[in-house]
């Protein structure tokens, strides 16, 4: 979908705060090209706005009441499938960023940075393109390449746990994420690192000194 299509692209706006939604709102409506058509303030709301409306795009801040959006994405993907996610937070982390786009997320957008990025990044969205703030996006490129450097605390956490034979459920808990979530990280991360079994994922912690290598039996 782009500029030129004679149907709006349909936007869902979840932010827990009125006003930044109102301004949100009024920057949006000055497009012709876009249509506000429901709003939400928090992680329940947003499912049900969804659900009823059918959004195009729903611009989702990264911080409301309830889930959170790494739960969220991908359960809201999953059920449906042409949805566009546009992450508006001031979480200015290249870290997060790649997190979230790695759930799904089509992009990325700094709510200091909202008036010159966020039609184009809904647009580029909603057309089935990738998003992100251009100053983070630099950072991301030079991010050291050691591949652990690359990941989050969280995503480090939930290898460490993996490695060492705690089930998606018991590392849900620990990291107060659902089991869902737990599976859809923990399978992006292994294909992303490119460990496909149990052994390579022990293997790949130790090597990077994630967990401690187990100490050989005495005589």
């Amino acid at each position: 979908m782009s500029s030129g299509d004679s149907t709006p692209i349909r936007i869902v706006l979840a932010d827990d705060h009125s006003v930044i939604r109102a301004g949100l709102r009024m920057l949006l409506d000055q497009e012709p090209d876009l249509e506000v058509i429901g709003e939400a303030d928090d992680s329940a709301g947003t499912t049900r706005m969804v659900d009823r409306r059918k959004p195009d795009v729903l611009v989702l801040d990264l911080q409301m009441p309830g889930a959170s959006p790494l739960e969220d994405v991908p359960r809201l993907l999953d059920d449906h499938a042409k949805l566009r996610i546009v992450i508006l937070t001031m979480r200015n982390d290249p870290l997060t960023a790649r997190e979230l786009l790695r759930a799904g997320a089509s992009a990325y957008v700094l709510k200091q940075a909202v008036d010159t990025q966020l039609v184009e990044a809904i647009r580029v969205a909603a057309s089935g393109g990738s998003y992100i703030d251009p100053e983070l996006g630099a950072a991301l490129a030079t991010v050291d390449r050691d591949p652990v450097a690359q990941l989050s605390d969280r995503d480090r956490e939930l290898l460490r746990l993996a490695a060492l034979g705690y089930t998606n459920r018991e590392i849900g808990e620990q990291l107060f994420l659902s089991v869902r979530a737990i599976e859809v990280n923990r399978s992006q991360l292994q294909a992303k690192l490119g460990i496909k079994t149990r052994p390579d994922l022990v293997r790949f912690a130790i090597e990077h000194k994630l967990v401690e290598p187990s100490p050989e039996p005495s005589e």
